[in-house]
């Protein structure tokens, strides 16, 4: 995947799997994380770690499938507070899971959207950075952006 050591510029290897239920206990121990993420169980939760350093959960996303409206819903994203600002050590966290969800919304047949309805405070990170567009109340990305995503957070996966 396309997480970056943010320092050297070292890409490092990482996967995205699902949460499963003895990782909540890790994760609400952790001072990473702020939100309460046993909350998001009902949905379909991911999190993304280096490969070598499993227990380390670097960013986590909750997802909600849409079937009828064609769409993946993000509903929650959080980056982990030592990966955040200017001080962080890893860069693409964020992208990285955001570009996962849109090849989820790919391989069900969504055509690649995936809606989120940010705070006021990040339309502008999503529009600017992701591609995001609005729809009303909510943002989200299309097939082309979607695709975007892809090629630039995960292109090595495929290699």
């Amino acid at each position: 995947m396309g997480l970056i050591k943010k320092d050297s510029g070292e890409p490092l290897k990482s996967t995205i799997e699902k949460v499963i239920e003895s990782n909540y206990k890790l994760i609400k121990s952790s001072s990473e994380f702020e939100f309460d993420w046993e909350v998001e169980n009902e949905n379909e939760v991911y999190k993304i770690y280096l490969l070598d350093k499993e227990e380390e959960i670097l960013g986590l996303m909750s997802l909600m499938d849409f079937p009828s409206e064609d769409r993946i819903h993000l509903n929650l994203i959080e980056v982990g507070a030592s990966n955040r600002g200017k001080e962080k050590q890893i860069d693409h966290i964020a992208g990285c899971l955001i570009a996962f969800a849109c090849q989820l919304a790919f391989i069900r047949g969504y055509f690649g959207f995936v809606s989120l309805q940010p705070k006021t405070k990040l339309i502008s990170l999503y529009e600017n950075k992701y591609g995001f567009q609005r729809y009303g109340r909510l943002l989200a990305v299309d097939q082309e952006a979607s695709k975007k995503l892809i090629n630039t957070y995960l292109k090595d996966e495929k290699e």
